[in-house]
């Protein structure tokens, strides 16, 4: 049975009134994450309460190290990256990934993250903006995209790499083929489900990226934003080619209100009834060519 990497994003911008279980405070989240750790999930990923687009785009590490530190004292191999804080333009990329930075200075969690590109994220199928999007375009400049993977490398973490549009993966493939993509790399692509961005969640739009990615030797996954992976059948799409998977809280949308440990089954199912399992952190970390055991 070939091993699949699970990543669960426990929260996002995802509030109590869309659905009660979300976590939110500190010791939720390192609840939720460790009990998802337990039961499969290699990685996991998590916003705290800070709003995703302010005037200054700072975040604090302190709610990260909160959640984190009992996560990490139960799966010392286990993979978890923060968010960043969204500014649109004259945000210095030192100050808006300073948090992320400080995390990795502090050999917590072992991944960082990587957003190679700007996008406009927020608009609905309905037509309105989500509350929590910004009037602007969420923005990384090239020279930023380079920052994020030079410090990444010199902080001897992974990048988690986020691929919202597909100009996100050609600039990030072009940078790998000359050097300056660090070892540990795994590609995340995003579908847009409600969320009008990027690609929708369809096998043409899966098989446009897989040809970008061959030959690469990045791992990936899939996810979608405003969605249901495996409800709306990419999940099995991305088994079938030799991806990985994303669930969680911070992407679904639906009528239901599941808990993070319910679409985790929904998943772990999924592997099961195609012949696969999940991988452990540390066989997460031997794909990915993490050789530390700890970034």
């Amino acid at each position: 049975m070939s091993a699949v990497i699970v990543e669960v994003a426990v929260n996002g911008t995802t509030t109590r009134a869309t659905n009660p279980h979300v976590p939110r405070t500190p010791p939720e989240i390192a609840a939720d994450m460790v009990a998802c750790l337990d039961r499969g999930a290699a990685i996991v990923h998590n916003h705290n309460d800070e709003p995703m687009f302010t005037a200054d785009a700072v975040h604090s590490p302190d709610p990260y190290v909160a959640a984190w530190s009992p996560v990490v004292a139960a799966h010392p191999d286990a993979l978890l990256y923060p968010t960043m804080g969204a500014g649109a333009r004259g945000i210095p990329v030192q100050q808006k990934w300073a948090h992320v930075e400080e995390l990795a200075r502090r050999g917590l969690g072992g991944m960082t993250l990587v957003d190679p590109g700007s996008v406009n994220v927020g608009l609905l199928g309905s037509g309105e903006c989500a509350p929590a999007a910004a009037a602007e375009p969420y923005q990384n400049s090239i020279a930023d995209t380079e920052y994020m993977f030079r410090r990444t490398g010199e902080l001897g973490a992974a990048p988690s790499v986020s691929i919202f549009e597909p100009g996100f993966l050609r600039t990030t493939l072009t940078l790998q083929r000359h050097g300056r993509v660090p070892a540990g790399a795994m590609v995340k692509l995003y579908f847009g489900g409600d969320l009008q961005f990027g690609l929708p969640p369809t096998e043409r739009a899966l098989d446009a990226y897989c040809e970008m990615l061959d030959g690469s030797g990045l791992p990936w996954s899939v996810a979608v934003l405003g969605g249901d992976v495996v409800g709306c059948g990419l999940a099995a799409l991305a088994l079938e080619r030799g991806g990985h998977v994303r669930v969680g809280l911070e992407d679904y949308s639906g009528p239901r209100t599941p808990t993070n440990d319910e679409l985790l089954d929904e998943l772990l199912e999924l592997l099961a009834a195609s012949g696969r399992r999940p991988a452990s952190c540390a066989e997460a970390r031997a794909t990915l060519g993490i050789t530390t055991g700890r970034a």
